[in-house]
């Protein structure tokens, strides 16, 4: 069982605090906006949820 982690584009600030807290590097920057490369690697800790300010970020379980 994995988890499905979705970023509202337009929500997303660019910060990059998601990318810089996830432990195994799910997110990476395109165009200035976090998008979850390696999803598979998702843990469901949910650090990036809790470091994005805009709340642009869902985890769900698969």
């Amino acid at each position: 069982m994995g988890f499905v982690v979705t970023v509202d584009a337009e929500k997303c600030t660019g910060d990059s605090e998601c990318v810089d807290v996830c432990p195994v590097e799910v997110f990476e920057m395109q165009d200035n906006k976090a998008v979850p490369v390696n999803m598979e690697e998702c843990l469901g800790c949910e650090s990036c949820v809790e470091v994005c300010e805009a709340d642009a970020i869902t985890v769900e379980e698969e």
